[in-house]
């Protein structure tokens, strides 16, 4: 049904807090009204939250972003609305100009048709080698914002976070450039504090699962993570699956950079929500172990095998996060570094009714959403 009364909810509200109250669904939006003909859900003892969305994960469910099909997002997208992430902004690997065209056409295509799909995360190839992580070396090239532009008018607009190493030859200029195309983001980087000072002073204004595939903080050297830490208008993103932080780490992240920067992602990969075993990523064999994916070596990671409604949980029961803070990183901060808030990411009037019904285990009893 289009129409929909929740009444008795723990409902999460613009200021971040949960208040006992009743929300109005009307036509697939939140309206202040009630609207006839409801579905009537009685939420007593419920939580009441945004749909989740995760601007950073490149697949789930045996299936990747980067496949480039119709099939891969369907599935894709139905496995993260079950799991209460119901807006997506998949990120691409490293490949070839011509098989990133393809994925952008096909992103492009799939959205035409589908309002859970909301952006695109470009995460390669404007990367440093030194900090390859998983993506597939052969195919990192310099910055080049003549490809961003061919990429950003194939997808339709969609991509909204476009990543570069900014040590790299052309990096600063090309920041300079992308930035009205799309939030640009630190990543994959062996840069400096100075390069990534530089970097943000020129544009750049997001930083990639933070910590990771960067230089370390040390106390002569402090490297990025400080650098972003002091520009109040960049937002980093954090792992939150319990193997690529430590909980002490996300909870100092969280009281330095201040709950309305930090933005928990998953970095899933297609193994997600699959058993363990043998999965690919960029073209590169991955071996996934419980709650751990790396390479072939069994050293590096690469990506999580955990979805970002599970993150949520983790940081609320292993890490000491408050679950309104919990909340704001995992469904309120993604979508405003997408510039999407006027209708994703908030229970209130006008936007869309894409909600999460969980219990006080945070189970999720019910999933609501409109496509």
């Amino acid at each position: 049904m289009n129409n929909i009364i929740i009444d008795n909810g723990i409902i999460f509200r613009p200021d971040n807090k949960f208040h006992r109250g009743t929300i109005a669904v009307s036509n697939g939006r939140i309206t202040n009204g009630l609207p006839e003909n409801a579905e009537r859900i009685n939420a007593e003892n419920l939580y009441v939250i945004p749909g989740l969305t995760d601007i950073h994960f490149h697949g789930c469910k045996g299936h990747d972003f980067c496949e480039g099909t119709k099939e891969a997002l369907t599935a894709i997208t139905d496995y993260e609305a079950q799991n209460g992430i119901t807006a997506i902004c998949p990120a691409t690997m490293t490949l070839p100009e011509d098989e990133l065209i393809r994925i952008m056409r096909n992103a492009k295509s799939f959205a035409q048709n589908s309002n859970a799909l909301i952006g695109i995360n470009l995460e390669g190839p404007f990367i440093s080698s030194a900090k390859k992580g998983a993506q597939n070396p052969a195919y990192i090239i310099k910055p080049d914002i003549e490809i961003l532009r061919r990429l950003q008018n194939e997808s339709g607009g969609l991509i909204k976070i476009a990543t570069v190493a900014p040590e790299v030859e052309g990096a600063i200029h090309f920041i300079e450039e992308a930035k009205s195309l799309a939030r640009v983001s630190v990543a994959h980087t062996a840069c400096d504090y100075e390069t990534a000072k530089t970097a943000f002073e020129n544009g750049a204004s997001h930083v990639t699962h933070l910590f990771n595939a960067m230089n370390p903080i040390n106390h002569r050297q402090p490297g990025p993570v400080i650098a972003a830490l002091e520009n109040g208008d960049v937002t980093a993103e954090l792992i939150c699956d319990g193997i690529h932080i430590h909980p002490a780490v996300v909870r100092s992240t969280i009281k330095a950079f201040g709950d309305d920067r930090v933005i928990f992602i998953s970095d899933s990969l297609e193994a997600a929500g699959m058993p363990d075993g043998e999965y690919m990523l960029g073209g590169q064999k991955i071996i996934k172990n419980g709650r751990r994916a790396t390479l072939e070596d069994g050293i590096t990671l690469a990506g999580s095998v955990t979805n970002l409604m599970d993150c949520m949980r983790l940081s609320v029961s292993e890490m000491g996060i408050a679950l309104e803070t919990a909340v704001k990183c995992s469904a309120v901060n993604p979508v405003k570094a997408l510039g999407l808030e006027d209708s994703y990411g908030s229970i209130q009037e006008g936007r869309r009714a894409n909600l999460v019904l969980l219990d006080a285990d945070l189970n999720i009893v019910r999933v609501i959403r409109f496509s």
